[in-house]
C-alpha cells in the first residue's frame, strides 16, 4: 500500500532527525537475583541491563499553582526521550550523561511512545525499592 509506505518511511525520516539531537548516552540498572559463587546464596543486587544507550534529557520548569504566604513554587520536569525500541522496568535507576554532567534517576511514570521515539518523566534517585 503505497500511503502505508509514505507514513513509514515519514516516521522513519523523523525518528533519524529526533536521533541526531541525542548528545547523553544512559545506562539502566535493575535490582536482579544474583547467586553468590562463594556462599551459594541468592540475593538482590544492582545488574547493569543496558549501557551506552543514545538519549536526551530535556527539563522543563513548571509553577506550581499552589502558592504560599511567600511565593509560588517552582517544579522542574525532566524528561528523558530515547529509542522507542528499548524497554526500562518501573523501578531502573537511569544514569544519564549529557553535557559532561552524569545524573541518576528513576522512572517517575508509565513512558510515552511514539514511532518515532519515547518519553520518560524522571525523578532524581534515592534507592532500590
Amino acid at each position: 500500500n503505497p500511503m502505508v509506505n509514505a507514513i513509514k518511511a515519514a516516521q522513519e525520516a523523523a525518528r533519524r532527525a529526533i536521533e541526531k539531537t541525542y548528545f547523553g548516552t544512559l545506562t539502566v540498572t535493575e535490582m536482579k537475583k544474583v547467586k553468590d559463587e562463594k556462599s551459594k546464596l541468592t540475593k538482590n543486587a544492582p545488574v547493569v541491563v543496558l549501557e551506552g544507550q543514545p538519549c536526551k534529557l530535556s527539563f522543563e520548569t513548571l509553577k506550581s499553582t499552589i502558592q504560599s504566604d511567600s511565593s509560588a513554587s517552582v517544579i522542574q520536569v525532566t524528561k528523558l526521550f530515547v529509542s522507542p525500541d528499548i524497554s526500562i522496568k518501573a523501578g531502573s535507576k537511569i544514569t544519564v550523561t549529557q553535557d559532561g554532567v552524569t545524573t541518576d534517576y528513576t522512572c517517575s511514570g508509565v513512558p510515552a511512545v511514539y514511532p518515532t521515539h519515547q518519553e520518560i518523566v524522571l525523578e532524581l534517585f534515592e534507592k532500590f525499592a
